[in-house]
């Protein structure tokens, strides 16, 4: 792919699309049953591409392979999953699902030189490292530990060890409607020399205008509550092009 990208996302929690307010397990709303579904109607409305966050894994509590094997075999579409993947077993894992490409969260923090292991060994076009953050410190395991890192120390080391992507997500904004981050975003990319997919709080069609017209270092935005509160139509998000 090239270009813009917009990434409808989905969230899996017990195996059912849901979403959660600011990270907390405790503010979820439940949108679906049928995770497959809802990735071909995004697929049949004209997605690039979809996020997928494993939510169950992230919080260690189990996981959705099952769920992302099927999503992965039902769409052409390529496929960018996160959540829980610590460990060379979970990458290898969701790759042998279809996956498109492993998003890294807590182990960027964690373990940032094994980020550099997975990406020399897989490659760099299959990893991508989620950085969450609140009030700028970097939030780990589900968002419910604090890293003790700044956004702008994860994204360097990241950038160090060869990682060309990073998610990132203020998750203050995670949820709320309010708008992404655009700003800081603009910021992380222009600091690492890295491409920036911007995550959180996206609630109107000028958000994802924003984000298209930050220009250089900005490689797309994930959608998701709005898309599920009816905000707006994916086709009318798909009809944001940059300026």
């Amino acid at each position: 792919m090239s270009g813009f990208v917009i990434f409808p996302a989905i969230d899996l929690r017990h195996g059912r699309v849901v979403r959660l307010s600011q990270g907390r397990d405790d503010a979820q709303t439940i949108y679906g049953d049928d995770p497959v579904a809802v990735a071909q109607a995004f697929e049949s409305a004209g997605a690039q591409a979809l996020h997928v966050v494993d939510l169950d894994a992230a919080f260690g509590d189990g996981n959705n392979r099952s769920q992302i094997r099927a999503i992965a075999a039902a769409v052409r579409m390529p496929v960018q999953v996160g959540g829980g993947v610590r460990d060379d077993a979970s990458v290898d894992e969701l790759l042998a699902c279809g996956v498109w490409r492993v998003i890294i969260g807590s182990a960027a923090v964690e373990n940032p030189a094994w980020v550099g292991q997975v990406v020399q060994r897989v490659g760099a076009g299959r990893v991508v490292v989620g950085i969450d953050a609140r009030d700028g410190e970097v939030k780990l395991r589900g968002w419910v530990a604090g890293g003790g890192r700044s956004v702008q120390q994860v994204a360097q080391d990241m950038a160090a060890v060869g990682v060309r992507t990073v998610v990132y997500t203020d998750i203050s904004r995670d949820g709320m409607l309010t708008g992404p981050d655009v700003e800081g975003s603009v910021a992380l990319a222009r600091l690492s020399g890295m491409q920036v997919v911007v995550s959180g709080g996206v609630g109107a069609l000028e958000h994802l205008q924003a984000a298209a017209d930050a220009g250089t270092g900005i490689d797309g935005v994930i959608v998701g509550k709005a898309l599920y509160e009816k905000k707006f139509t994916l086709s009318q998000a798909l009809e944001v092009r940059r300026a």
